[in-house]
């Protein structure tokens, strides 16, 4: 690279992404530096979890989304920590990036509120590891209970828990109870649909907390209606490998999956900052460290409130606006053009699907339920779809599943088995 001023960005995600598309025409040469090669969709993971849609129709390689702007480079490499006097990210590998300016959009991960040793058998969902690991236990699971002689033990099998009835939560449940009957029906001997048992527990006391009451009421009576058994105000116990406790109750379960809380990444200790109580990095008004007007925190990493004093959501529109937000104002700076512009962000909307037909957006005044909803839903997700091919795929996906019930990525990979007999087949369709 040339002497021209150096801009890092840590993470590909939403943030760090519209970060380096806003410095497209920056006269600085530019870095974005990921663990993982690709940017990941995060708001249709779930989907790729409950064989819906398949990896590739919801990440793209980072080079590839950049590959048009000759200013940026891309470094696969894992940090460790960052420099603030030498101005310096460390590496994994123990080599070190230079830096004149820095921004951290490395994100959120799972909170587990100080029980830590319940992730081991409640897995959450923030990657594509993570959602073909789910996928794979889901889909064992129906493999297991196939062979199952035991009732008890069968019963188990086929009930899958959900920790937490926000989006992720909801959209979880629905998938789930979706999945079983597409992939019992007709296709297995000894069960079948009606075997299949989601219960999604909540400490509140109402599902979706951050919607309208009504449309809160009317995703629960939804989620009924589709089967799935919805506990409210009940605060998780313990977790183990043979189900959960919560309040007075246990549930018998082999598959638990956490939506229940995140946290920020490590960018807090990194940065030598005390986080708040989820480890998130409190900025200034255009989002730089107090103290060090040459790094900016963004995303779920940072802490940042709106004019009204409530905080930025942890969602990608916000995310993105972040990026773009610090793009100009460091585009500003290098053309000597000093600004402390103050970030306002600017909320569009909340969404959540529930099932294949049926939806509810919050828009503040207007606010949408039902079948329309859905479409709507659909609609705004595939608009923020990198390519027109991923849109077409995934497009062709949900009119499949819509018009035929059937999951047509019911795929068992990277091994594994039942808890009893191993299999020795790759398990194909169902």
């Amino acid at each position: 690279m040339s002497h021209r001023q150096r801009i890092v960005i840590v993470g590909g995600g939403f943030g760090g992404l519209a970060a380096a598309q806003g410095l497209a025409r920056a006269d600085a040469d530019i870095m974005v530096i990921d663990r993982r090669n690709h940017h990941l969709f995060q708001p249709l993971l779930y989907q790729v979890a409950t064989a819906t849609l398949s990896p590739g129709e919801i990440a793209w390689p980072i080079r590839h989304i950049l590959r048009r702007q000759n200013n940026a480079r891309v470094l696969l490499a894992t940090v460790t920590g960052i420099d603030t006097q030498r101005r310096q990210v460390l590496l994994e590998d123990g080599s070190k990036q230079a830096y004149d300016y820095l921004v951290v959009a490395t994100g959120a991960q799972h909170a587990y509120f100080g029980k830590d040793e319940w992730e081991a058998f409640a897995p959450g969902l923030k990657t594509l590891e993570d959602a073909t690991a789910i996928r794979r236990k889901l889909l064992l699971a129906f493999e297991a209970a196939e062979r199952e002689q035991d009732a008890q033990k069968r019963r188990a099998l086929l009930t899958f828990a959900i920790i937490g009835a926000g989006p992720t939560g909801v959209e979880m449940a629905g998938a789930v109870r979706e999945l079983g009957r597409a992939s019992l029906k007709g296709q297995f001997r000894t069960i079948g649909p009606e075997d299949i048992r989601v219960v999604l527990i909540e400490g509140a006391e109402r599902v979706l907390l951050n919607f309208d009451e009504s449309l809160s009421a009317y995703t629960l009576d939804a989620l009924t209606a589709l089967g799935v058994e919805v506990e409210l105000g009940q605060m998780v116990k313990a977790i183990d490998e043979n189900g959960v406790s919560y309040g007075d109750k246990r549930l018998d379960t082999k598959t638990i999956i956490w939506a229940a809380g995140v946290a920020a990444s490590p960018a807090a200790a990194w940065l030598g900052v005390k986080g708040d109580k989820s480890g998130r990095v409190g900025v200034n008004a255009d989002l730089s460290l107090p103290g060090h007007p040459e790094i900016f925190v963004i995303g779920d990493t940072a802490s940042v409130k709106q004019a009204d004093g409530k905080p930025v959501p942890g969602v990608a529109p916000a995310a993105k606006q972040a990026g773009k937000h610090v793009a100009h104002v460091i585009l500003e700076r290098l053309r000597g053009r000093p600004s402390d512009m103050p970030f306002a962000y600017h909320h569009a909307g909340d969404l959540a699907t529930i099932g294949k037909s049926s939806a509810v957006i919050d828009f503040g005044r207007l606010k949408l339920k039902g079948g329309l909803a859905w479409w709507v839903w659909g609609i705004a997700h595939i608009y923020f779809l990198v390519d027109l091919k991923n849109r077409v795929f995934v497009t062709l996906n949900w009119l499949w599943i819509y018009l035929t019930g059937q999951h047509r990525n019911r795929l068992i990979t990277h091994g594994g088995a039942p808890a009893r007999a191993p299999i020795r087949e790759v398990t194909k369709e169902g």
